[in-house]
């Protein structure tokens, strides 16, 4: 049994089966609706159904209150449809072009920039490139049948080598791997990009980025890629990690800085010469009003929520200017 998704503003419609999610059926169709984790966690597929009823129980209720629920809102990456649906969703248009493919790669480079964390450069084959926006992410494929999913670190256009920076994870059988068992010239499959963390390159705003961990990754690769096109906006990454030793590639942060970026990095378990505590509270400190600005959070879902929680109630921030990509793994089984 299938039902019609209409979507608003665009008034674009679709089929949608009742074992879809609208995410699903709407990607399938052609239509981009903000997304990231695809499992309920993040929330960045957060929207309204304006008609009809859908399935949430299979909603985190941790991503999805019951405010929420009673003002109509839900995660379209979770819930499926009891009815024919009128949803209200900002469409990414700019991105439609875009394929995402399934492709196999090898393990070119393995660089380990700090205690826990591996830089993997793979080579796609010789007759195949990744289109991408900075700050998307890819799948590794696993024979379990559990993709792994990993931002890219570079921009598109140094896209000779796929960068991920990969944290090794209490257990998380990938990263473990990648640490104690992987080598260069291993083949892997991965699909990609997927995704909506990205540049919105139309807005004139000053840009907060505030990356935990890993996180930091495509924030790399976005500032990267407004460095290439010449964007002139005021800049500033706050990078937040446990111990001052997490904070690995400092020549390309001091290169930033020359170019004008701002960057505050700020450390929350141990005594050091800069900042401490958590990332978020840094730039709380900093601005006390982001009604003018852009924000770009990456890393640990706690961090992500406490951002935009925060950033929207006390600062102003609207929240159609935060972007966001929460950072899950999947543990041992």
């Amino acid at each position: 049994m299938s039902f019609t998704t209409t979507i608003r503003p665009s008034n674009h419609q679709f089929p949608i089966r009742t074992d879809e999610t609208i995410l699903e059926a709407a990607l399938k169709h052609g239509y981009l609706l903000p997304y990231s984790c695809r499992n309920g966690v993040c929330g960045a597929c957060k929207g309204k159904v304006l008609q009809g009823q859908v399935d949430n129980s299979k909603t985190p209720s941790m991503t999805l209150s019951d405010e929420d629920r009673a003002d109509g809102l839900t995660l379209f990456c979770c819930a499926k449809p009891l009815s024919d649906l009128v949803i209200e969703c900002h469409e990414i248009s700019s991105m439609k072009e875009i394929q995402v493919k399934t492709l196999p790669c090898r393990v070119e480079k393995m660089v380990k920039l700090a205690d826990d964390v591996m830089v993997l450069y793979l080579k796609l084959p010789t007759n195949e490139r990744l289109q991408f926006f900075a700050g998307q992410y890819i799948d590794i494929l696993q024979k379990d049948g559990k993709p792994r999913s990993f931002s890219l670190a570079n921009a598109p256009h140094d896209d000779a080598l796929l960068e991920l920076h990969i944290r090794n994870i209490a257990g998380g059988a990938f990263t473990q791997h990648v640490f104690n068992g992987m080598k260069e010239r291993d083949i892997l499959r991965i699909k990609g990009p997927l995704g909506t963390f990205f540049l919105r390159e139309d807005s004139p705003k000053p840009i907060i980025f505030v990356a935990s961990g890993t996180g930091f990754a495509p924030v790399k690769a976005i500032i990267e890629h407004a460095l290439q096109i010449g964007l002139q906006r005021q800049m500033h990454l706050y990078w937040g990690v446990r111990k001052a030793e997490d904070l690995y590639m400092q020549d390309k942060l001091q290169e930033w800085q020359a170019r004008g970026i701002k960057y505050t990095p700020v450390v929350s378990d141990e005594v050091w010469d800069g900042r401490t505590g958590f990332v978020h509270q840094a730039v709380l400190e900093d601005y006390t009003d982001l009604s003018g600005y852009q924000v770009y959070a990456c890393g640990a879902p706690v961090v992500v929520e406490a951002a935009h929680r925060d950033f929207t109630a006390q600062c102003q921030l609207p929240n159609e200017e935060f972007f966001s990509d929460a950072f899950t793994f999947t543990p041992k089984v």
